[in-house]
């Protein structure tokens, strides 16, 4: 053997202006982790199943947009109501849904075949891998697509029917069944999704409520659960909006993400509040990164978003005590920032009578809510890293969402680093207060929302606002509140991730 001291190692570098001038590279590996932590997934067409007043619409929409946001993958959701709509050009009510009413059933089968045909179109046609990078167009991860069937598919036969009509596209097939035993969500679903929607525009809403009732007792006339006799099939069967969960033949890394995303979902409504760290040393100087302490205006912020929360997160409107949760991230300006909101035990009735004590807002530091991380250009100014590194500050102009900083991350990054927040957050039945970061925030805002992931990067975080997020049935509602006003004359925050 060699008594020779083996090669020091040379440092990765991604860009020539940060190449040693000895370095001989000219056909680099690109750096970094895919953008998803995921293996290889095919094509899937999740089709729902559930009797009216369940929230197969709900989950439909929030899981193709967890699915898009989180691991790049197309996702469409089909509504055979919309195509239903379309061909009956009349409001549906009760009687259109009797088996008996032969006129309507063939109106209905020719809306679910209209949208099963689309469907199949569109997942045929989702674009290759190969072809999105011809066309420069997002790709992130390997997977396939996401279809999504939204309708009561009630009965064996129907649902046998839906796997034979899909064989030729190749696409794992997984059903996801909502079961209601809960006659209060089921009353809290028809009053808010579905008084006023498409079918009862302009109808008193206790005609409605009693039609949709109606409704329902025609489905449950022929309607028939998912179970043992079906048991070569895949399936998810969501009891009571995730009170419980059973899963059968459920096999592979996306099927199971939408498991875990499942068991998480629910209609509870509560907001989570995202709030910006005070003005911090760093922002008064226009630097990135970095883990500083506050300015004396970012400690008047502080100060003011305590009183604030106190008064309007942590009290009901009659002044009772409302269990919250508090989230920083691990950087001194951020839990500095939360350290003045008031943490005392309270005492309350959960909704089965239970007499519980609390300990509200209890901060809680996570690193995934730690600021995007700048690599070799924490601590620096924009105008340092357009002075030392060109280079980097052509390549983040040109594509800020998927530009890596060099040994750092890119908003790609971040978004595999939030999940499972998001997975956190979709279970929580309390509010959270949530004290972290520009880039965070960007990307929560941008995933409750309902927006595309690459366009977070354009959503506005300014320092000294709350803003409110409620997740609905229908969407998200957004408020925004200045809590504390801008000095006059300053730029509180010239840096930007």
């Amino acid at each position: 053997m060699s008594d020779e001291p083996p090669p020091t190692p040379v440092a990765f570098v991604r860009s020539p202006s940060l190449a040693p001038a000895s370095h001989d590279n000219p056909t680099p590996q690109s750096w970094g982790p895919p953008t998803s932590y995921a293996t290889k997934s095919d094509k899937i067409v999740c089709i729902m199943v559930g009797l009216p007043a369940r929230g197969k619409s709900y989950i439909s929409r929030r899981l193709a947009h967890y699915v898009s946001f989180f691991y790049g993958a197309p996702a469409k959701v089909f509504n055979v109501g919309d195509y239903r709509r379309k061909i009956a050009r009349t409001t549906s009510m009760a009687d259109f849904f009797d088996s008996s009413n032969q006129a309507a059933m063939k109106a209905r089968a020719q809306a679910c075949e209209e949208a099963l045909t689309d469907l199949k179109r569109w997942i045929g046609e989702t674009p290759s891998q190969q072809q999105r990078l011809d066309q420069k167009l997002h790709q992130s991860g390997d997977f396939g697509s996401l279809a999504i069937f939204d309708a009561t598919n009630s009965t064996q036969s129907r649902r046998a029917w839906l796997v034979e009509q899909l064989k030729d596209t190749g696409a794992k097939v997984i059903f996801i069944e909502s079961v209601c035993r809960d006659e209060r969500l089921v009353q809290q679903t028809i009053l808010h999704a579905k008084v006023g929607n498409h079918d009862y525009e302009g109808v008193d809403p206790a005609v409605a409520i009693a039609d949709f009732e109606a409704r329902i007792r025609h489905y449950e006339q022929v309607y028939q659960e998912l179970g043992p006799p079906e048991k070569h099939l895949a399936w998810i069967q969501i009891v009571d909006g995730g009170r419980q969960l059973s899963m059968n033949n459920i096999r592979g890394f996306l099927p199971s993400r939408i498991s875990q995303f499942l068991v998480n979902l629910h209609v509870d409504c509560r907001s989570f509040y995202l709030s910006r760290h005070g003005q911090s040393e760093y922002n008064r100087l226009g630097k990135i990164g970095g883990d500083s302490d506050l300015t004396a205006h970012g400690e008047a912020y502080a100060k003011a978003l305590g009183e604030w929360v106190d008064a309007k997160v942590s009290l009901a409107a009659d002044g009772s005590p409302v269990p919250c949760r508090l989230w920083t991230s691990s950087l001194l300006r951020t839990r500095r920032t939360a350290r003045h909101i008031s943490t005392p035990v309270v005492s309350y009735t959960t909704s089965d009578g239970a007499h519980l004590d609390w300990v509200q807002m209890r901060p809680k530091a996570f690193r995934n809510l730690d600021e995007l991380y700048a690599g070799l250009c924490d601590g620096m100014t924009y105008e340092e890293i357009a002075d030392n590194y060109p280079d980097e500050a052509e390549a983040r102009g040109a594509d800020k969402f998927q530009y890596r900083y060099p040994r750092g991350e890119s908003y790609t990054d971040l978004i595999a680093r939030l999940e499972p927040l998001a997975h956190e957050l979709e279970r929580s039945r309390e509010p959270v207060v949530i004290v972290a970061h520009q880039a965070i925030h960007r990307v929560l805002f941008a995933y409750f929302m309902g927006m595309p992931r690459e366009e977070c990067i354009h959503v506005s975080i300014p320092l000294n606002t709350v803003i409110k997020i409620t997740p609905t049935s229908n969407g998200c509602e957004e408020e925004r509140t200045v809590v504390l006003q801008h000095p006059k004359g300053e730029l509180l925050d010239p840096a930007s991730h």
